[in-house]
């Protein structure tokens, strides 16, 4: 009688052999050095946690426009791709393999951020609702974003490829493309951000014209077994919402079947979603409409995970703050030790504190 599949069972992705299903989940940690780059402090970081079936690094802006908060890495200069490179060799000397997060913020920015102080783009010219944006200079209302030109549009999808071109140059196993959390891709998806009444507006095969043409063109830089897709259906996070979000993303999902991606990445329904008032649809209701391997996030612990993969609703699952604090979590989970505390008040922005000062388990000398 065979085992049941569990986090530590490997896993074909795409071209990958994993040693197991824990995925580190992409994380903004504020910690790039001046320009953007990435530096030494995030090699360390990288290559600490490269036990993990596979890692999934921080958002990283495809443009100078594509940027959202201090101090977040960048993909779209000569210099960041050093940066870069110094990193995927460091998880490579560990044995790991890592995914570079592609993005673009959209409307989650502020003059303050863009380029000569223009202001930020979106789909259509609406605020978020709540919040504020982060800034150098601490946090800030947020600002009408302008509304994107029809004619603009390949532009950003070329923003996209190069980028995709600038992380293969960097040395990265693959891509994932950041459509999750509120950001431009996921702007355009849902018809609360979106108010167009071009090719890009109106139908749900419209809003999710920008995600699919950004998704091929990065499938023409890297083959589809090395790209995955991270979408958010329940998000409520800067201002989201949907009319119809099982009909939404139910159809981008499905749309996505036609590259044949590494996989499919899902973020759960949040306690933040509920009180948000946001429609809550586990990832398992859209687990038949995707014909690839899904990946699954958020409020997962290791006794969680292991009965959605034995149930197969999930293939892998992404880890997020625990991973954060316990730079060897395949381990603690395997071995069942207890996990380090994560402390909030390092999460973003910072030293070496908090970052990569997490003890790893002493190894037993028996």
């Amino acid at each position: 009688m065979s085992l049941a599949i569990n986090l530590f069972s490997p896993l074909q992705l795409g071209c990958y052999t994993l040693p197991n299903r824990v995925v580190m989940a992409p994380m903004s940690r504020n910690r790039a050095g001046e320009g953007n780059v990435p530096t030494a402090l995030n090699a360390t970081y990288y290559a600490q946690r490269a036990s993990a079936g596979l890692l999934i690094t921080e958002a990283t802006q495809v443009t100078p426009y594509g940027q959202g908060y201090p101090a977040t890495p960048g993909i779209h200069s000569p210099e960041q791709v050093k940066g870069w490179q110094r990193v995927t060799e460091a998880v490579h000397t560990r044995g790991g393999r890592i995914f570079l997060q592609l993005q673009h913020v959209g409307r989650i920015s502020h003059p303050s951020l863009q380029p000569n102080g223009v202001l930020p783009v979106a789909p259509s010219a609406i605020a978020p609702e709540e919040g504020e944006a982060a800034t150098y200079e601490g946090s800030k209302p947020y600002v009408t974003p302008r509304a994107l030109e029809t004619d603009e549009l390949p532009g950003i999808v070329e923003a996209y490829r190069q980028g995709a071109e600038n992380a293969l140059a960097a040395g990265f196993d693959g891509v994932e493309v950041h459509g999750a959390n509120g950001y431009l891709l996921d702007q355009f998806l849902r018809d609360g951000t979106n108010k167009r009444t071009d090719a890009y507006g109106g139908s749900v095969e419209n809003r999710a014209r920008l995600l699919l043409e950004v998704t091929e063109a990065i499938v023409g830089v890297w083959g589809a077994d090395r790209v995955g897709v991270r979408l958010s259906p329940s998000n409520t996070f800067n201002s989201m919402t949907d009319s119809d979000s099982k009909a939404t993303f139910g159809y981008t999902i499905n749309a996505l079947n036609r590259f044949g991606l590494a996989y499919l990445h899902l973020i759960e329904p949040s306690e933040a979603d509920e009180r948000h008032g946001g429609t809550l649809t586990p990832t398992v209701y859209f687990r038949p409409f995707f014909k690839g391997l899904l990946m699954t996030n958020g409020g997962y612990d290791r006794d969680k995970a292991n009965a959605a993969i034995a149930r197969g609703d999930a293939d892998l699952v992404s880890f997020g703050t625990l991973f954060l604090a316990n730079p060897d979590l395949p381990e603690r989970f395997q071995s069942d030790t207890a996990l380090n505390a994560p402390d909030p008040s390092t999460f973003y922005g910072g030293d070496e504190r908090g970052y990569i000062d997490y003890p790893a388990l002493e190894l037993q000398v028996r």
